[in-house]
C-alpha cells in the first residue's frame, strides 16, 4: 500500500512539474489586472462538474486577495444569471477537454452580450475549441488521471488547481497586495488572527 500511494504521490507530481511555463501567464495577468484593477471590471470564472469547483475556489481566492471575482455556473447562465456580467469584466473558464458543451455554450452567450470581453482558458486541450477561441490560452499539458480507470478527474484537476493558484500568487505580486488588506477580507478565523498579527492589529478573539 504505501507503495502505491507513492506512485500515486509521484505521478501527480510529475504532471506539476511538467505544466508548461509559457508567456501566456504573463498574458493573462495583464489582462485580468487591466479589466479588474484598472478597468474596475470583475473576474468572472466558470466551469463544469469538477472543473466547475475548481474555478469557484479560484474565484474565492482571487476575491480573498484583493481581486474582485465571482463563479458563473454554465447551466444557470442560461437561466438569467449571465447577467451577471459587465462590459468590463473577463472570464477564466476551465475545461479538461476543451469540449464542454455547456462551456462553449456559454461562450456564445458572452459573446451575444459582450462580444469583446476576454477569456482565458485552462484546458488540457490545446487542439480544441475553447482553445482556439481562447483570448489567452493556459495548458495544462494535457496529463493522464491517475485513476486507475483513466477516466475520473485527478491528476487533470491537480493541475487545474496549480494554475490557479500560480494566478493568485502572481496578482499578488503584482498589485502588492498586503497583509493588512488581507485582514480586511478574511476577518474571521485563524487566517484573519493571522492575517490581524502580521499587520499589527491582532487584538482579536478567534472563531
Amino acid at each position: 500500500m504505501q507503495t502505491r500511494v507513492r506512485q500515486i504521490l509521484d505521478q501527480e507530481a510529475e504532471a506539476v512539474r511538467k505544466i508548461p511555463v509559457t508567456e501566456s501567464y504573463n498574458q493573462a495577468i495583464a489582462l485580468i489586472h487591466k479589466h479588474v484593477h484598472l478597468l474596475k471590471g470583475k473576474l468572472v470564472t466558470s466551469g463544469m462538474g469538477k472543473a466547475g469547483q475548481i474555478a469557484q475556489n479560484i474565484a474565492t481566492t482571487f476575491s480573498s486577495t484583493g481581486t474582485p471575482a465571482v463563479f458563473l455556473h454554465p447551466s444557470e447562465a442560461r437561466h438569467g444569471d449571465l447577467g451577471v456580467l459587465h462590459e468590463n469584466d473577463i472570464m477564466l473558464v476551465i475545461s479538461n477537454s476543451g469540449r464542454t458543451r455547456e462551456i462553449l455554450e456559454l461562450i456564445e452567450l458572452k459573446n451575444n452580450l459582450f462580444p469583446d470581453m476576454p477569456v482565458v482558458v485552462i484546458t488540457g486541450n490545446n487542439s480544441s475549441p475553447l482553445w482556439k477561441g481562447a483570448s489567452v490560452g493556459l495548458y495544462t499539458g494535457g496529463p493522464a488521471e491517475v485513476c486507475p480507470l483513466g477516466l475520473t478527474p485527478t491528476t487533470s484537476t491537480t493541475v487545474m488547481t496549480v494554475i490557479g493558484d500560480v494566478l493568485v500568487v502572481l496578482m499578488i505580486e503584482k498589485t502588492g497586495f498586503t497583509a493588512a488588506e488581507y485582514a480586511k477580507r478574511h476577518h474571521g478565523g485563524y487566517l484573519g488572527y493571522k492575517s490581524r498579527e502580521c499587520s499589527g492589529n491582532s487584538g482579536e478573539t478567534i472563531y
